[in-house]
């Protein structure tokens, strides 16, 4: 999948931890809570105000996974890259995540519901370990050419936003269903809500590994998004699509999450072929009515063995479901 063409989209997610340390800090600080202990005293606090919501807010949160595709302009997936890994350092991944935007001459961010939380995280992040972000918060001129500026997608396309029409709606079920929809896998064994306790045991790479198939979720997402906004056809989407398994297929003895992920692969089932294959069957002609000897025909003068005719154009109903003329 090697290409010369220049990296046009930087799709990424970011998984993430509270820092229990800040926690206690911020929270109880006449309190002599262990960081886990404010942790866990937080999140009660939590369930009892957000209807049994725990998630603690991203301003609490530091990033322990950060996985990177890079797509060049023709949609090919170039590469997919977990930062500082396997030291999985916060503020190395930091670093690594806005240089490398800055070195491919600031691309396209792509995420999936990330306006919310993952460039916050990362924008935060750079702030907690000193990072200078000039390009990004790049204010001048008009406010539509900010980097930040919420509706400029050639800076940051949050596929959640281009689905909701930018939050006019909720999109329940997320990038699991969005993936679902499109053949592929989606959530498998981990959730989002594990990540804090697999931190706590040691579980770097499995982390990094879920991270990685949330990334490749988020690409077919973006393959069938570039489908819907015109900029690819079905045809293509679908060289896309072969052309990223036999990828997958070929690194899957480098790469556990690789091997996981196509044990769940699915194909989008595409109707439209469907209806392309009956189209091409031929129709049978309706019998003479006139031919009297070739085939029966009742009073009404119409055929006992007429034919449906595939392929033709679907019928519509009117309000009361019978068919219109």
């Amino acid at each position: 999948m090697a290409t010369a063409k220049k990296i046009e989209f930087l799709l990424f997610d970011v998984e993430t931890i509270a820092d229990g340390q800040l926690v206690a800090a911020v929270k109880y600080p006449t309190e002599e809570l262990e960081p886990a202990e404010a942790i866990e005293r937080f999140q009660e606090e939590l369930r009892e105000t957000q209807k049994g919501r725990d998630f603690i807010p991203h301003t609490f949160q530091i990033p322990i996974a950060v996985v990177v595709a890079k797509v060049d302009s023709d949609l090919n997936m170039v590469d997919l890259v977990s930062l500082d890994e396997p030291q999985f350092r916060s503020h190395v991944m930091t670093q690594h995540f806005w240089r490398g935007w800055e070195h491919y001459h600031h691309p396209t961010w792509v995420t999936f519901n990330g306006r919310g939380f993952d460039i916050p995280v990362m924008e935060l992040a750079a702030f907690r370990y000193g990072l200078n972000l000039k390009d990004w918060f790049h204010n001048k001129g008009a406010s539509y050419t900010h980097p930040r500026n919420r509706y400029n997608a050639n800076a940051h396309l949050d596929l959640h936003e281009i689905l909701t029409n930018y939050g006019s709606c909720w999109f329940r079920g997320g990038l699991d269903l969005a993936a679902t929809l499109i053949g592929k896998p989606g959530k498998m064994a981990t959730k989002g809500d594990q990540v804090q306790e697999m931190w706590n045991q040691g579980k770097l790479q499995e982390i990094s590994d879920y991270c990685r198939c949330d990334v490749l979720d988020t690409y077919f997402v973006f393959l069938r998004t570039s489908v819907l906004n015109g900029r690819i056809d079905l045809a293509r989407e679908a060289e896309l699509v072969e052309q990223t398994h036999r990828w997958l297929v070929e690194r899957s003895g480098e790469c556990q999450a690789y091997v996981d992920y196509l044990s769940c692969w699915g194909d989008w089932k595409n109707p439209w072929e469907v209806v392309e294959e009956a189209a091409t069957k031929p129709v049978q002609e309706l019998p003479d009515p006139t031919q009297r000897g070739e085939s029966e025909v009742s009073e009404s003068g119409v055929s006992d063995e007429s034919d449906v005719s595939v392929g033709s154009p679907v019928d519509s109903l009117d309000s009361d479901g019978e068919s219109s003329s």
